[in-house]
């Protein structure tokens, strides 16, 4: 008797276990936990939470809905849906052709998420398939479609998901990772899909949120990996929790992935929303409509992606996919130049007194000789007779640095007066500003890059910045302190009572234009430049007003602009320029204010460097040569401009890492890894797109090793950044020991500072900044060095840089000099004190 009760008290304790197991299933471990519970429609997800000390913090609304995405034919890829300007304008307007055909393949119904027929499903099987795995099963009427869950045994906050599709009939199949949460516009901190956007509100105008980034797109768009720099949709709610999806390294496209570009394949889609535009970072896989989309009955294809639960912010979750998943940090250990960037700074000196290969001109305009380099790309009325100057401080600080007469003779002088004749000085409506970025030798005149438009923003850079670089070096130049002047009465003028600018204004109306975009960019650092060169505080005044402003409609919601005209001013570098124009501006007014903004800044201009694939040693043909991964990467490298209307698209990232050098001064300031991480991968090892005949590197990731091409003025950029950069690790590296004054940034690529207007200091004694390449010698490219000769005393230093993660033997050897073996570690530093006689 007593047996037989045993056993039915047993019976009912395990059917009361598998009664519950049949109701809840949940995964769950010290830091989050998952439950489900078994409803009429499914299983729905009905807790999600993440350990916050020894409480737990609900996520956000939980859900658990999948999304089949299913069409018989494959969707077509023209768009059927037109869109609007704040103002009323179709957009973006017909006179950006370069913008034409990405935007037409962004709002194809795809690409806007509304292609194909949607299943929506809670799956009506699941089970425990092991200790904190569980499995889900669904069939619908076009596809069976499984799905596993478990943790990662590596990283406690992250769920791995593999989905499985096998279809009942032929067709174009899509998976939605499915919507663990979503958050409402009332909890939502921050909202990103890196590259594309980020920003704290939704924004109702598709246009104005779709190519401009300047908030939340409340349509459920699919972005492509090509332009998503870190893979890594993520949103943050007011609760402090980061939920964003990662997928499986290796399910986007590889760029270059065996003889030729494949920049624009299209494997996943990424969104901030679900098809039903619930906020909820999703996955796509495959995408809808293209080739692995296309499935026979019966063909299986499976896909792993992460959900990752972080009691942090947006930045936080950003470092975790760059350098858990990503492995970003093995990445730069691969780096190794073959060439250091000395030698490149000294080739391209030769490179740019030869008139031949700089494609230097003088032409007459005015009465006065005017000189630029040819510019080859588009300008609106050039007939192959562009002209333009770059990096006017990189002009002077090499001329000074070199003392080359062919440079303060031939070059200077002519640069200078270009400089002159560009300025409006008529006492006019424009008087003051710049008449043009370029030159058209054949009609004489000064035009815009893309129309007949006049910028604020481009008084401050083509007036002030360059003007005010070379007062640096010319502080007696009277002509040159009134130009100054000239301008910044105009930029005062034009500023609006709040402190903004316009974006720019017609040159023959007057009458302001792009009323549809705000100028989101530090338009506000002439003003700087203005106060630190005449002195009047009416200018820091002003510089502060622009500041403040800019704070609260671009750091604060995220909201940034371009530079390039020919783009329709899509963000790019000037992102990254607006943290060091705060940090200039925290230099000159101690206001905690605009450090911490140009912190946010930085963080920001993060989300435009690709982190992503992995680099490897697989080989590969590039150009008709054996190159390793590693050696076209794209990992470091930034965005001209990314997003929807980007050139990133199709041509990659570029080469001019501007920020290389603001990225190492940050670094220094908050103590965050990625600033360094991400310049040093940008400036380190990357030979295969330098042209060996000429050391400029190429523009475009695309170009490869073509060099300069149509843009010889950009070797001065070059000149520019990669000095910038140098400087900032010997400041870094040498504890403020090696350090010198900082001039002012550059026009349009980004935040690179200027160099060589006054001495500097190297442990404690005065010193010059020297460019030569008869002075030492050393055989390793990863070993850069920096030379500057003592004010006092006859010494030279030399200041050396061990531009590689590991450790680097070496010898250097100095003129008339006996050899000497060395070695730095990895990232290291040494000066060296010579005998400067005879230099």
């Amino acid at each position: 008797m007593r047996k037989s009760i045993a056993l039915l008290l047993g019976w009912l304790i395990a059917w009361g276990a598998n009664a519950q197991t049949d109701q809840m299933l949940s995964l769950a471990n010290d830091q989050v936990k998952v439950s489900w519970k078994n409803t009429p429609k499914g299983w729905v997800i009905g807790q999600v939470a993440v350990r916050r000390g020894k409480a737990w913090v609900n996520v956000a609304v939980p859900s658990g809905e999948n999304t089949l995405l299913y069409a018989a034919e494959k969707p077509s890829e023209k768009p059927d849906t037109t869109f609007k300007s704040i103002t009323g304008e179709e957009f973006p307007g017909p006179k950006y052709h370069y913008q034409e055909s990405q935007w037409a393949e962004s709002t194809n119904p795809v690409s806007l998420n509304k292609a194909g027929q949607a299943f929506f499903f809670f799956p009506k099987e699941g089970k425990q398939a092991g200790k904190n795995s569980l499995v889900f099963r669904q069939e619908t009427d076009v596809a069976t479609v499984s799905t596993e869950w478990t943790f990662d045994p590596k990283f406690a906050s992250d769920i791995l998901v593999k989905q499985t599709i096998t279809p009942k009939k032929d067709g174009y199949f899509s998976l939605a990772s499915p919507t663990l949460a979503t958050l409402n516009e009332q909890n939502l901190a921050w909202a990103t899909v890196p590259g594309y956007f980020q920003g704290n509100l939704f924004q109702k105008n598709f246009a104005l949120a779709y190519a401009y980034g300047h908030g939340i797109p409340t349509i459920p768009a699919v972005y492509r990996e090509r332009c998503a720099s870190t893979l890594c949709p993520m949103l943050t709610g007011k609760n402090g929790i980061t939920v964003s999806v990662i997928p499986e390294p290796g399910l986007a496209r590889d760029p270059w992935a065996n003889e030729k570009s494949t920049q624009t394949n299209w494997n996943i889609g990424l969104s901030h929303m679900n098809r039903k535009a619930q906020l909820s970072p999703t996955l796509y896989y495959p995408v809808l409509g293209e080739p692995k989309s296309a499935l026979k009955s019966g063909e299986t294809v499976t896909y792993a992606f992460r959900y990752s639960l972080l009691d942090g912010d947006w930045f936080k979750a950003l470092n975790h996919a760059m350098y858990d998943i990503y492995r970003f940090k093995e990445t730069l250990a691969l780096r190794k130049s073959k060439q250091s960037l000395t030698d490149r700074i000294q080739k391209m000196h030769h490179y740019l007194t030869d008139p031949k290969t700089s494609m230097w001109n003088i032409e007459e305009f005015e009465g006065k000789k005017i000189g630029a380099q040819s510019y080859l790309g588009g300008v609106v009325g050039s007939n192959k007779d562009a002209m333009k100057n770059s990096d006017y401080g990189a002009m002077w600080m090499l001329a000074n640095a070199t003392n080359d007469p062919l440079l303060t003779q031939n070059v200077l002088p002519y640069a200078l007066n270009f400089k002159l004749a560009q300025q409006e000085t008529a006492s006019n409506f424009f008087e003051g500003a710049v008449e043009g970025q370029y030159y058209l030798a054949k009609s004489k005149k000064f035009v815009e890059e893309w129309g007949e438009v006049v910028e604020p923003i481009a008084l401050t850079y083509y007036t002030m910045l360059d003007i005010g670089n070379m007062l640096l070096f010319e502080p007696t130049n009277s002509e040159l302190k009134e130009r100054l002047r000239l301008g910044a009465e105009r930029l005062l003028t034009w500023q609006k009572p709040d402190g903004h600018w316009a974006v720019a204004y017609d040159r023959h109306s007057e009458k302001e234009i792009f009323k549809d975009i705000q100028d989101v960019r530090p338009t506000f650092y002439g003003m700087i430049v203005a106060y630190r060169l005449l002195k009047d505080p009416k200018y820091l005044s002003a510089a502060r007003k622009g500041a403040d402003w800019f704070l609260k409609n671009a750091i604060e919601t995220g909201s940034f602009l371009g530079v390039c005209g020919d783009a329709r001013y899509a963000p790019d570098f000037a992102t990254g320029q607006s943290a060091q124009a705060l940090l200039d501006l925290y230099d000159l007014t101690k206001d905690e204010r605009y450090r911490a903004g140009a912190i946010t800044a930085a963080k920001i201009y993060t989300t435009s460097i690709y982190t992503h694939p992995i680099a490897n040693h697989i080989v590969k043909t590039v150009n008709g040569i054996q190159r390793e991964d590693w050696e076209i990467s794209q990992t470091g490298l930034s965005f001209e401009h990314g997003g929807i209307f980007g050139s990133a698209n199709r041509g990659g990232p570029i080469q001019l890492c501007s920020h290389a050098g603001m990225f190492i001064r940050m670094y220094g300031l908050t103590k965050e890894p990625i600033f360094a991480d991400m310049a040093r991968a940008g400036a380190i090892g990357r030979d295969a797109f330098v042209d060996p005949k000429t050391s400029v590197a190429s523009y475009y990731w695309n170009a490869m090793n073509r060099g300069a091409g149509p843009y010889p003025h950009h070797a001065w950029w070059q000149i520019g950044w990669l000095t910038d950069y140098l400087l900032a690790e010997a400041e870094l590296r040498s504890n403020g020991k090696v350090v010198f004054p900082r001039g002012f940034v550059t026009p349009k690529v980004g935040p690179h500072q200027t160099y060589g207007f006054a001495p500097g200091t190297v442990n404690g004694e005065k010193a010059k900044l020297v460019i030569s390449e008869n002075v030492v010698q050393l055989d390793n490219p990863s070993v850069d060095y920096l030379l500057a000769k003592a004010i006092q005393g006859g010494k030279l230093f030399v200041i050396l840089l061990n531009n590689r993660a590991q450790p680097s033997n070496f010898t250097v050897t100095a003129k008339k000099g006996k050899p000497l073996s060395k070695q730095l570690p990895g990232f290291g530093i040494e000066v060296m004190t010579i005998d400067d006689k005879g230099l």
